[in-house]
């Protein structure tokens, strides 16, 4: 029997990177899963590929900040699957700047795609939770359900340029720490994976001139010069960065039954990098 078979999880930022290798495992392992993109072709491309390797997956497009989406989001989960079980805030980019350069706009930004948006991700899935806990628990069973929030390192330890950024971060361990003591009681495991450099189209060099991405209607630049890649790669332990994979795997062993007394962590996954 697959680890996570009978489970529903929804991902968020899952029709791309590193979001689309969580999806793709967490099917995998039987887990039904609800894929969002910013846009729908790549959400849909992630569905269409965990069907044909014989998941199940459901898309819920759209931008994980605009009104109303976390509630679609969760609904999406418990009327098409009928649950949920597992709750991955993984949907973010980055737009950098040094702090007397940066606009309300850059910081808002960022604060809203990756700290607002899971605190109304896990607000708009709380109903659910206590309800089938409380179920559960009058049944005499013990159900365990997991929430896995993305951290960065630039979250623990600061980077320059990222003061938008390392501030989200940081407030995602934060959200994290008090969740698992909200939720303990409902046999929840809420825990967090601290990235390092992972190997995605934010992180690569680009092939030629500047690369950026269309963030509803706002050009941002991605990509990393590639002397500083290699610079920031010598100074990794394992010598590299990682790779979508691998940065799913972290995930995936905090959704797993093996994790079901760890809780209100952070795992680093970084390639040995300590903070």
């Amino acid at each position: 029997m697959k680890k996570l078979e009978g489970k529903v999880a929804i991902v968020s930022g899952s029709g791309r990177g590193i979001g689309r290798a969580i999806a793709l495992k967490l099917a995998s392992e039987g887990a039904k899963v609800v894929v969002n993109d910013l846009d729908a072709a790549p959400a849909e491309q992630t569905v269409a590929d965990i069907h044909a390797a014989g998941g199940q997956a459901l898309a819920c497009p759209g931008s994980v900040t605009a009104d109303g989406f976390a509630e679609r989001f969760v609904q999406t989960a418990t009327e098409g699957f009928g649950g949920l079980d597992i709750i991955i805030n993984n949907a973010g980019y980055t737009w950098d700047s040094v702090i007397q350069k940066m606009t309300d706009e850059q910081w808002y930004a960022i604060i809203d795609v990756h700290l607002t948006a899971p605190f109304k991700i896990l607000r708009a899935a709380a109903d659910y939770i206590r309800f089938a806990a409380k179920k559960e628990a009058d049944a005499g069973q013990e159900v365990f359900r997991k929430v896995v929030n993305i951290s960065s390192i630039a979250g623990l330890g600061g980077n320059a340029g990222q003061a938008n950024y390392s501030a989200a971060k940081a407030g995602v361990v934060g959200l994290t720490l008090a969740m698992a003591k909200e939720w303990g009681r409902y046999k929840v495991n809420v825990n967090c994976v601290a990235f390092g450099m992972i190997k995605t189209r934010l992180t690569e060099a680009p092939a030629k001139g500047d690369a950026a991405i269309d963030i509803e209607g706002r050009k941002i630049k991605v990509g990393v010069n590639p002397d500083l890649l290699a610079m920031m790669e010598r100074s990794i332990p394992l010598g590299r960065a990682g790779t979508p994979e691998e940065a799913a795997g972290s995930v995936y062993l905090l959704c797993t039954p093996e994790s079901n007394y760890i809780s209100g962590q952070t795992l680093v996954c970084g390639g040995g990098i300590t903070i």
